[in-house]
């Protein structure tokens, strides 16, 4: 596997871990799996309005899967759902075709642009996207 996958924009995200754990009385919550690889992402949301408040994460995975979660922490307060849907198409681009993503609030997820490449780890920066995206479905 080639190292350039795990450069250090992606190791600072993963280090910082921006608000993983979980939240004391979540809106909407979710879980997801990669049965291929055995990461493992739980979402909290909570909600003001139609925009989200706070999100926590608690990530059993990869660093790839770690830095995702903690971009979409830094990503997701304040946006509405349909951001954060965007936000989920804006990433998937990224990763299959190499397209820029938008400026402002997912500016992070542009770490994950070498991803491009290793199709095999697509799903691993997608995990917490798809964990909070399932969990807006709950709400």
């Amino acid at each position: 596997m080639s190292d350039a996958i795990y450069h250090d924009a992606i190791v600072a995200l993963a280090r910082d871990a921006s608000a993983a754990g979980a939240l004391d009385a979540p809106q909407a919550t979710a879980t997801v799996d990669n049965p291929l690889c055995g990461d493992r992402v739980a979402v909290d949301l909570a909600f003001e309005g139609e925009r989200i408040s706070a999100l926590r994460h608690r990530v059993r995975g990869c660093l790839l899967c770690q830095a995702s979660a903690a971009a979409l922490a830094i990503a997701a307060v304040g946006a509405t759902r349909e951001d954060l849907r965007a936000g989920t198409a804006s990433l998937a681009a990224l990763l299959k075709d190499g397209a820029p993503l938008p400026d402002g609030r997912f500016a992070p997820f542009a770490a994950f642009a070498p991803l491009a490449r290793h199709r095999s780890r697509h799903d691993c920066a997608k995990l917490p996207l798809l964990a909070a995206e399932k969990a807006l479905g709950t709400t």
